[in-house]
Order: structure tokens, then sequence, then C-alpha cells
């Protein structure tokens, strides 16, 4: 008997939850990949649908964590910086994700993978890819678009977002709030985009609430880490975490 929906022993659980725990870490220490680590380490040994399901409202509820950690002002002044990109975003993402059940995904990952692996090796080799300011709206709404296409088919939405405030060499404290705020209005509307896709329903529900606790405990130790390393350090752990991310979603390509 199946403790959740896709999930058919206790010692898979075990492992649900602490990828979970990793996951919230990681979060903690960078801002992003959560969705990436939740949706990989699931996926290992439950159905993408049962992985994609579980990880939205973990994504949900730390991005919401997160975006406030500062207070509600310093969050709405992120939000109106960025407003271009979280309207084409948001856009994009609630019709995408209804390709989800119909539409392999296989390709896009691998192009954004790709994509994203290029960046970081580029500046690893001291290739500084940089926006001249702050990106105007035309720039936001494309990068907006690519972000929210892969995000409603995929669930993950970090990357490209990721690499734009890389490229603004973005304030370490600052990037963590702006991701939060860009990833929490995000997460909202992916429950509610797979909400009506039926990937999040009655039966995958009770795993993704599961999640949260353990996610949150993760995000709690990362917080700490986080809080401790200067701004080199953190834009070399972002690199780092941004490379594993492009290099296992052209995995996820490859492999279909």
């Amino acid at each position: 008997m199946e403790l959740f929906y896709g999930i058919a022993s206790p010692g898979i659980l075990v492992f649900a939850f602490c990828i979970s725990i990793l996951a919230g870490v990681i979060k903690g220490v960078v801002g992003f990949a959560l969705p990436m680590v939740l949706v990989s380490g699931l996926g290992s040994v439950a159905t993408a649908e049962v992985a994609l399901a579980g990880m939205i409202l973990p994504t949900l509820v730390t991005n919401g964590w997160q975006a406030l950690r500062q207070g509600m002002r310093a969050a709405l002044e992120s939000l109106s910086r960025f407003k271009a990109f979280l309207v084409s975003g948001f856009l994009v993402m609630v019709v995408s994700a209804q390709f989800v059940p119909q539409v392999a995904g296989w390709l896009l990952l691998l192009v954004i993978g790709l994509l994203v692996t290029l960046f970081v090796s580029l500046q690893i080799l001291g290739i500084q890819l940089r926006m001249p300011g702050h990106p105007g709206p035309k720039t936001q709404a494309a990068i907006g678009s690519v972000a929210g296409f892969m995000g409603g088919l995929s669930g993950i939405w970090g990357p490209p977002t990721v690499a734009m405030l890389t490229a603004l060499n973005t304030e370490k404290k600052e990037q963590i709030r702006i991701q939060g705020v860009i990833y929490g209005l995000g997460s909202v509307t992916l429950v509610a985009a797979h909400w009506g896709s039926g990937v999040l329903r009655a039966e995958t529900l009770p795993l993704s609430l599961a999640l949260i606790p353990t996610a949150a405990l993760g995000m709690a130790i990362g917080f700490r880490i986080q809080d401790r390393i200067d701004q080199s350090t953190f834009r070399k752990a972002t690199l780092a975490i941004l490379l594993l991310g492009g290099l296992n979603l052209v995995r996820r390509g490859l492999i279909g």
C-alpha cells in the first residue's frame, strides 16, 4: 500500500524528505535551485508527474519566506523593479503549463541547459557577460518569457532568472530578495496553473504538503550559512549551483 500517491515504500519517502532538506539548504544559501533539486531527486524514484507535483507547495512556501525575509517594503521595491519580467513570465507560464500532459519538454530542457552551461562557463573562464545598468522592459519581458515557458513545462524557472541577476552583478542580499519575489509570484502562478492542468490534485497534494516542513528546515540551515559568506563566495557558490543545474537540464534533455 502506498504511503503517498506515487511513493511505494517508507525508504522512498525518507529519501524524499532528505532530498527536500538538501534542496532547502541550497536554496537558503544561493536563493534558488529547490525545484531543480527536488524534481531531479524525486524524479529518480517516482514519476515525473509526482516529482513535479511534490515540489510545488514547498517551492511556494520557501519562496514566500525568502521574499519577505527583509520586510514587505523591500519586497515591493523589488517587485516594482522587475514587473515586466514578472508579467511576461506569468502569462507564458499559464499557457505553457497546459501542455505538460501532452508535450514532452526534452528539447526545451536541452536548449536552456546548454545556454545556462555556456553562460556559467564563460563566467568561470573570466569572460564577464554584464548587462549595462538595469534591464529595460523589453529585455525583462524576453527573459521572463523564457523563464515562464520553462517553468510551466518543467516547474524550473531559476536558471534564466539567476543568469540575468548574475549578469547585473546584483548584491547578495538584494539578489536573494529579488529571487524570492520573482519565484514567489511565479510559485503562486505555478500552483494555479497545475491545479488547472491536473498535475496538482487530490491524489498528489498530500506529498507536496508533507515535504514543506523538511524543505523549510533545510532553508533555515541555508540562511545561516548565507549570512556568513561574503559577496565573492556567494557569487562562486551561485555559479557552481547554476552550472550543476545547467548540466542537469542537459542530462534530462538528452535522456528525453
